[in-house]
């Protein structure tokens, strides 16, 4: 067994100089960084007053999520020779708000489109991708079903 150890520094810059005096009194933007890494904007969903044009935490759940998946699922077909030259996801996630305000994702869907060299391999390469999800650390982590609804394009 190997123990993994990940840190962030995520810094709130949403101050706007009266800090969380009222609910409608700062900005939910923040930064999250890494040393050495890209610098990533964010804030909350814009229906909890964040900035729309930056990602959000639900929104980079999702990802995690999707790019977990694709990167297990391209290295269980790279070691099943097949090849794979094109892979796109379009997740969608649902989340449900309670009357608290509190709430919590009830399910994922991933919506991978993968090319592959040889289309006669598709049903060995669909079924890579329960394995896939069986191995990915992030929807291993998550306590709500994730889907995969995957299709093929023909190169």
């Amino acid at each position: 067994m190997k123990l993994h150890h990940y840190k962030l520094n995520v810094e709130w810059t949403g101050n706007e100089g009266t800090g969380t005096s009222s609910y409608a009194g700062y900005l939910r933007d923040h930064i999250i960084k890494k040393d050495g890494k890209l610098l990533l904007e964010a804030s909350s969903d814009p229906a909890f007053r964040g900035d729309a044009n930056k990602l959000n935490p639900e929104e980079l759940l999702l990802a995690a999520i999707s790019s977990c998946h694709m990167l297990w699922y391209l290295h269980l077909c790279s070691d099943a020779g097949i090849v794979v030259t094109g892979y796109v996801d379009l997740p969608e996630g649902e989340m449900i708000q309670d009357n608290s305000g509190g709430g919590k994702f009830s399910k994922v869907i991933l919506h991978p489109k993968i090319t592959i060299q040889d289309i006669s391999l598709k049903n060995k390469a669909l079924a890579l991708h329960d394995i896939a999800h069986e191995k990915c650390f992030i929807s291993q982590s998550c306590n709500f079903p994730i889907t995969i609804e995957a299709s093929f394009i023909n190169e």
